[in-house]
């Protein structure tokens, strides 16, 4: 990791208007907790519901998109990487800082928000909040490198991004068996499924056998293969 690039991205992240769309997303979440709380919904299968279809299903791979391709989609659009690129730095370690910048991003933005509406409905009752803070961790992370992919990788980042949340991941991997297999989404569930005995839990189809494996591999290559391609920018800004 390199802290001057990590400095730069974050001035970048929190300086811009993404630090309100990053903050909408877990003060909706808390607020609807809140909202349940206040209403007498503060039970098992209202946190659950609240967790699966809002905190995993769509608070988190919006944030994933928003902090993965923020950290260098928008530094390629402008050309600025160019003059990032000139310093003395690795391109493989440049990556691997943004990659790290976002993770860091989803961890304080979506990972604690979600502990902490789960907390305020049921506590600590049989690992709910824990299970889906650490499934919103472990799928954040995985988001991060995806979209980080996602920017360098193509100017169109962010309709692919949103394509892949809505279509692939809300519709495709929410029905069809075997591509569940391949959705970050079902991944963090299985792990909060893994994580939490309450009764009120589906178990879903993906296993925790794979779902841990798939994000270490979509992690690792992603990041990898981001560094590579990052070789592959020449210094006047051409592809």
């Amino acid at each position: 990791m390199n802290t001057v690039v990590a400095g730069i991205t974050y001035r970048a992240l929190l300086g811009r208007r993404r630090i309100l769309l990053l903050l909408l997303l877990p003060l909706a979440l808390i607020g609807l907790a809140v909202l349940l709380r206040l209403t007498g919904g503060a039970d098992q299968r209202s946190a659950i519901l609240l967790m699966q279809n809002f905190a995993i299903a769509t608070m988190l791979p919006l944030l994933g998109l928003i902090a993965g391709t923020g950290v260098i989609a928008p530094e390629i659009d402008d050309g600025t990487i160019i003059h990032l690129m000139s310093k003395p730095i690795s391109r493989p370690v440049i990556a691997q800082t943004k990659f790290l910048v976002a993770a860091s991003m989803l961890a304080v933005f979506a990972a604690v928000p979600t502990y902490f509406a789960a907390w305020l409905l049921v506590r600590n009752e049989d690992g709910i909040a824990f299970g889906f803070a650490l499934g919103s961790l472990l799928g954040g992370i995985a988001y991060a490198a995806l979209f980080l992919l996602l920017g360098v990788l193509t100017r169109h980042a962010v309709t692919i991004g949103v394509i892949y949340a809505l279509i692939w991941e809300g519709m495709v991997g929410s029905f069809v068996k075997g591509a569940q297999n391949f959705s970050i989404q079902q991944w963090a569930q299985a792990i909060a499924d893994q994580i939490s005995t309450s009764a009120f839990i589906d178990q879903t189809a993906v296993t925790i056998g794979w779902a841990i494996p798939a994000i270490v591999i979509v992690t690792v290559g992603a990041v990898v293969w981001a560094g590579l391609r990052l070789r592959a920018f020449s210094l006047t800004g051409d592809e």
